[in-house]
C-alpha cells in the first residue's frame, strides 16, 4: 500500500502543473505583451523627414514640436503626436489632395527618434538618444552601467499611449521606445 501512495505523487504534479499551465495570465503579463505590439506613435522630439514627390518646396525635415504639431508651407500645422508615421503620411496626403495636388504621393520617415530617461540605481541617470532594438539591459549599458545597489534582474518601465501613461516590473530583455522612462530600483540584500 505505501508504494501505491509514491507512486500517485508524480501524478499529482504532473496534473497541477498542467492546470497550472491553463491558468488565464496574470494582468502584468497582458500589459507586458500589449506594450510591445503596439505600433510606434509619433510624439514630441521625434525629427521626421517628409517627402512629397515632385514638390521640392514641401520636402523637408520636420519636428514634432511640444503640441505634438509640425508646421508645413501651405498646410500650416498638422497633427502628428499619437499617429504612426503611416497615419500621418495619410493626414498629409488628404489634405494636399483636398485643396493644393490632384495625386499627392507623400512619405514619411523617422529621422532621429525623442530621446528615453532613465532613473534610479544607475551611475549616470539623465535623458539620452533612442537606439532602434534597445533593450533595457542596453539601456542601463547606456547610462553607464549599474550602481552598487541595483537591482539586475528587472526594471520598472513607464510608457506613454493613447490611454494614459503605463507603469510595470518587465524583465531586462523588454524593447524601449522613445519616450520612455525605465527605473532601476534598489535592491534590498
Amino acid at each position: 500500500m505505501p508504494r501505491f501512495r509514491w507512486a500517485v505523487i508524480p501524478l499529482l504534479l504532473v496534473t497541477i502543473g498542467f492546470i497550472a499551465g491553463c491558468a488565464p495570465k496574470p494582468r502584468g503579463a497582458e500589459l507586458a505583451i500589449a506594450m510591445v505590439d503596439t505600433p510606434y506613435l509619433l510624439g514630441s522630439g521625434d525629427k521626421l523627414r517628409i517627402t512629397v514627390l515632385n514638390q521640392a518646396n514641401l520636402s523637408a525635415t520636420y519636428q514634432v514640436d511640444p503640441s505634438g504639431l509640425i508646421t508645413m508651407p501651405l498646410l500650416g500645422p498638422v497633427e502628428a503626436s499619437g499617429r504612426s508615421p503611416f497615419e500621418l503620411k495619410g493626414a498629409i496626403e488628404a489634405r494636399l489632395r483636398k485643396d493644393y495636388l490632384r495625386e499627392p504621393n507623400v512619405s514619411v520617415e523617422i529621422e532621429s527618434y525623442r530621446p528615453f530617461f532613465i532613473l534610479g540605481e544607475v551611475t549616470a541617470a539623465g535623458q539620452y538618444p533612442f537606439v532602434a532594438g534597445m533593450t533595457a539591459e542596453q539601456a542601463v549599458a547606456i547610462a553607464g552601467g549599474y550602481s552598487p545597489r541595483a537591482y539586475r534582474k528587472q526594471v520598472e518601465l513607464s510608457r506613454r499611449d493613447q490611454t494614459g501613461v503605463t507603469s510595470m516590473t518587465v524583465p531586462m530583455t523588454t524593447l524601449i521606445r522613445p519616450g520612455d522612462t525605465v527605473t532601476v530600483k534598489e535592491r534590498w540584500f
